[in-house]
């Protein structure tokens, strides 16, 4: 036999300590246990197991005495037989600028209708984007993500399917395309601008980004318009880059969880290498522009980092880190980053062309890239209760912090 215990009401000091303390005067054992409080109202569920006859009539009493006592409405109800064991959990995370009801209803009858069942709810996130997580059972992966990705167009939100248990928690290393995903925009256009061939550069690389160019043949076409430009262009788009909002929050929150960070670009060492000091960015790899006597002569130096570059440097940070691919996250929004999206354990299309969002295991089209966090299982609040630790900490030791800098 099996009782469900359920207490709701007003939440206090003590509720979870004096309803076991009830409970442990009888023969049962937990078997679960959730608890969720919203804007200070609890539920609180508890399933046992009974080995004998329970005397059903006091845990009745001693219950609902105890509910009364704390101002809680209390519900037993009793079932026979083993529970049921949760089969194939998932993380089914939805994200959005705003989520209405609407499309929590959807979704939910999505998940419904492929059979499976919604365990736990909770909150990830409230700003600057809303993020939703589903405890899911009981779904075959492919079919719910195939399900969800048309809901996920019709209700105009991000929903991404992800296995549970250790294996979210197993990832290790997180490696980040540049250009449009890490910074705004894409340096060699800027580079471009001055030298006079700013648009015939953009329909290069935005046909490159959709796939309908070989990108190597795309790069080299784009960098031969820059031969003769005076090398300080490269000081000044260098001053114009700015990162994608949530750049800093990401990478501080993965370093102070241990993860090993990265980036690998179509772009180049010459802002790559920048952006990995500032950072503290583990690995970075990218191509070389030439310069001879102060100019850039239009050709590239080394071999050339193209889609399939990117995936093997993904290999190749993984080697160095120790960690095995499966343990990878890999984050991009151009059809140059295919091969790495594929190649990782988590292949995440970040505000990317519809052959990525496509390809990819999950995909988000808001643009706060650390709202990646949250596809990881890392809440806002977590996010923000470490900030405003290691800022007390620096405060005390008389050092400046720049948790409140969230580019």
């Amino acid at each position: 036999m099996t009782l469900l215990v359920t207490l709701t009401g007003r939440d206090r000091p003590g509720v979870t300590s004096r309803l076991f303390s009830v409970l442990a005067a009888h023969q049962l054992s937990v078997i679960d246990v959730e608890q969720v409080v919203i804007r200070g109202r609890l539920v609180l569920g508890v399933l046992l197991a009974c080995d004998s006859a329970p005397d059903l009539t006091a845990i009745h009493r001693e219950v609902t005495a105890v509910a009364a006592d704390l101002d809680l409405d209390a519900e037993i109800t009793t079932g026979s037989g083993e529970p049921p064991r949760r089969r194939g959990s998932l993380h089914v995370t939805v994200l959005g600028s705003q989520l209405a009801p609407a499309a929590i209803a959807a979704i939910a009858g999505r998940i419904a209708a492929n059979g499976a069942n919604i365990d736990r709810i909770g909150r990830l996130a409230n700003r600057p984007v809303t993020c939703i997580e589903f405890g899911v059972s009981g779904a075959d992966p492919g079919m719910l993500r195939t399900a969800l990705a048309r809901e996920s167009v019709e209700q105009q939100v991000d929903i991404a399917v992800q296995r549970g248990g250790l294996h979210r928690r197993a990832m290790r290393l997180v490696v980040m395309d540049v250009d449009s995903t890490l910074v705004r925009g894409e340096a060699i256009d800027l580079l471009a601008e001055r030298a006079g061939c700013g648009p015939q550069a953009a329909e290069l690389t935005a046909a490159a980004m959709r796939g309908e160019l070989d990108f190597a043949t795309a790069l080299r076409e784009r960098v031969a318009m820059l031969a003769g430009l005076d090398c300080a262009a490269l000081d000044q788009v260098r001053a114009e880059l700015r990162l994608a909002p949530g750049a800093r929050t990401l990478i501080r929150t993965l370093r102070r969880l241990g993860y090993r960070c990265g980036i690998v670009s179509g772009g180049f060492t010459q802002f790559t290498d920048g952006l990995a000091a500032e950072l503290g960015l583990d690995y970075a790899t990218a191509n070389t522009l030439e310069i001879t006597d102060g100019r850039l002569t239009g050709r590239l130096s080394g071999r050339i980092i193209d889609r399939a570059g990117k995936a093997q440097a993904l290999r190749d940070f993984a080697t160095q880190s120790g960690v095995p691919l499966s343990q990878t996250v890999a984050v991009g929004d151009g059809a140059n980053d295919l091969d790495m999206i594929a190649a990782a354990g988590l292949g995440i299309a970040f505000n990317a062309k519809q052959a990525v969002r496509d390809a990819a295991d999950a995909s988000l089209s808001v643009p706060h890239l650390d709202a990646i966090l949250y596809l990881l299982g890392i809440s806002r609040d977590e996010v923000e209760a470490a900030d405003a630790e290691d800022a007390a900490l620096a405060t005390s030791n008389g050092r400046p912090t720049g948790a409140g800098n969230t580019g």
